[in-house]
């Protein structure tokens, strides 16, 4: 087996559905692990850091939810929730507990593979920038107060601590913070970061927002370092660190 190729692991109980992905993803040069068990995915998760997590909403064991929650705090690949039609709630807290991405059943071949390359993709480049030491730090590195994004190093420091947020998060913080006290909004969210027109009911932007506001101390409530523009989409507050 060539451990070159990017590792996917498929947790999904419906058998026939987990085959056909797991043959099809082969088929596409993919190494892929599947189980059919929410336990056994976290362990597999910490033991093996896949590439990619397919993941499926309701499972024995662990459901996908209580599995997100888990290994979130020191997996940093992406995970794609798959949920039903109906199974809008799981989805929500799915993205809620650290999903970056999600597809509804019944899958589709192609939706799934171009999920599937746009986080490797994204992954990659966090992998490029991390390795590449003789870069300029010019436009590579934002700074605010007690508040560093480095964007070379895919790193975030607040009072001279590390935070760890995956790669999904850093790209919208790395977008708000380039365009610091002025108001970026949900339509150029989605457009430059999730690669399609925003058709007003997207909800994985706002979501990645709200993990980074946990993640860097902000009030939930009352945001005064990420702020919402009701209507319009968020404004980075400059002043605010």
């Amino acid at each position: 087996m060539n451990e070159s190729r990017h590792h996917i692991l498929v947790v999904e109980d419906d058998t026939d559905l987990a085959e056909w992905m797991c043959e099809y993803l082969s088929a596409k040069n993919y190494r892929v692990s599947v189980t059919d068990r929410g336990d056994e995915a976290v362990t597999i998760i910490q033991q093996q850091n896949p590439d990619v997590v397919v993941l499926d909403g309701m499972l024995p064991g662990l459901d996908g939810v209580d599995v997100c929650k888990t290994v979130r705090p020191d997996y940093t690949n992406a995970i794609i929730m798959v949920t039903a039609r109906d199974e809008e709630i799981d989805e929500v807290l799915g993205l809620e507990m650290g999903a970056d991405d999600y597809l509804t059943k019944p899958v589709r071949a192609r939706a799934l593979l171009t999920r599937i390359r746009k986080h490797i993709d994204r992954q990659n480049q966090v992998s490029v920038h991390q390795s590449n030491q003789n870069k300029t730090e010019s436009d590579e590195q934002l700074k605010f107060n007690n508040l560093i994004i480095d964007k070379q190093a895919m790193v975030v420091s607040l009072n001279g601590v590390k935070i760890k947020i995956s790669s999904n998060e850093f790209e919208v913080l790395w977008l708000l913070a380039k365009n610091s006290g002025n108001v970026v909004t949900r339509k150029e969210l989605v457009s430059q970061l999730r690669g399609f027109e925003y058709d007003g009911f997207d909800r994985s932007i706002d979501l990645r927002i709200s993990r980074l506001r946990k993640k860097l101390g902000d009030d939930s409530a009352e945001p005064f370092r990420i702020k919402t523009i009701w209507g319009k989409g968020y404004l980075f507050a400059r002043d605010a660190w």
